[in-house]
Formats: structure tokens, sequence, C-alpha cells
């Protein structure tokens, strides 16, 4: 089970990270159940406003993102989405749902051959939306089980989710136990994911020249 503690603490762990890895970019998908105002304070608190990628440059109606290389010349390696929609005018905390589709999560989202969106989400294949998340984990997290599904279910769905979403790659794929599967794993679906989205090739290795 997950262990609960102070937003504050596990922002100052994504701050340490940043400052460390000069060249990381990282994404926070927040449930957000926190009331008016205090998100802001914490992320201040925590030093982390030095690298947040500012909602006024997120790309709306489907736009293009800059490119990674610019975001880590300009120290903007942090972005954050949040699941209340109000609070992107109210505290520039970006709305998951104005940048992202997302798929279904748990059993559902794990039958061959579907991509259903999740409920939040809009469609899969809507183009007003530049992010793709895909999710391929059970509803309820089983250590062995992972395994099986963290290998070639994992780069199936991959190509399922692709051609269910506008003939898109997914820029983020969540599963559990990400270390654990029966050969390539979650690493193997984001090289392949990655290797699309770079050069068009199978894997990222192929990217290389």
């Amino acid at each position: 089970g997950s262990v609960q503690q102070p937003a504050i603490n596990v922002f100052k762990e994504i701050q340490t990270f940043l400052e460390a890895n000069p060249s990381a970019v990282i994404t926070v998908f927040l449930e957000d159940y926190t009331v008016a105002g205090s998100l802001p304070k914490v992320f201040n608190a925590s030093g982390l406003m030095k690298y947040w990628f500012p909602v006024a440059k997120m790309p709306k109606s489907g736009g293009n993102w800059p490119l990674l290389k610019d975001m880590i010349s300009q120290n903007e390696r942090l972005l954050v989405f949040a699941s209340k929609k109000a609070k992107e005018a109210s505290e520039g905390i970006p709305f998951e749902w104005n940048y992202v589709v997302e798929s279904q999560y748990g059993n559902e989202g794990m039958v061959e051959g579907k991509c259903p969106n999740r409920g939040e989400s809009p469609a899969m294949d809507s183009k007003s939306q530049s992010l793709v998340l895909m999710n391929f984990f059970t509803t309820d997290p089983n250590p062995t089980g992972v395994c099986g599904n963290n290998s070639a279910p994992l780069v199936s769905m991959l190509k399922t989710c692709h051609d269910l979403s506008g003939n898109r790659w997914p820029n983020y794929i969540a599963v559990d136990y990400y270390m654990r599967s029966d050969g390539g794993g979650a690493p193997l679906a984001t090289d392949v994911a990655n290797g699309h989205l770079v050069c068009g090739c199978d894997n990222i290795a192929y990217c290389k020249g």
C-alpha cells in the first residue's frame, strides 16, 4: 500500500531530483482534493517554482509543445496537471483534460483491441489535446501477474492505443511495478513509443543515425 505523507515532502524530493539532474523533465499528475490556494503555496515552499512550465506557454487546442531541449535550456522542466478545471484560471495549475487524453485505467483498460478513454477524459482521438496518456494496469495490483501484463500485452496495447488515438503514440505510459516483466517490459514499451515519436522508428535505439 501507499504511505500517506504531506505533499511538501514529495515535492521536495522532486525538487532535489530536478536539481541533481539538469536535463530531466518531470510531469506530475495530481488528483486534486486540496482547498483553493493551498497548492501554489506548497509549490512555492518546495522550491519547485523555479522549474515550473507556465500554463500560458501550454499549447491550446492541440498545438505543438516546445522541444524538450528548449524546455531544458529554459529550465522549465516541471509540468504539473491537476484534476480541477477551475484552478487553471484561478491558480495557474493546468487542468489535465485541456491538454491530455487518457485511457481507461484498471481491468476495463486492459481489453485486447480496445483503448477506451477514462470517464473524465475527452475521447482518445480528440485532437484538441496534444498529449496521450495510456494506462495499463489491473484494478487490483498483482505483483506476480504483472510480469506477463508488462510484457507482450503492453507493447500490443501501445499499438492498439496508437490506432485508436488518431494515430498518436502515447507520451505517457502508466503501469504497476514498472521494474517487473517477462522481458522488455515498460522500458521496451517506452523505447518503442519514443522511437516512433522521435524518428518514426520501431525503437529509440534506431534513431541514433
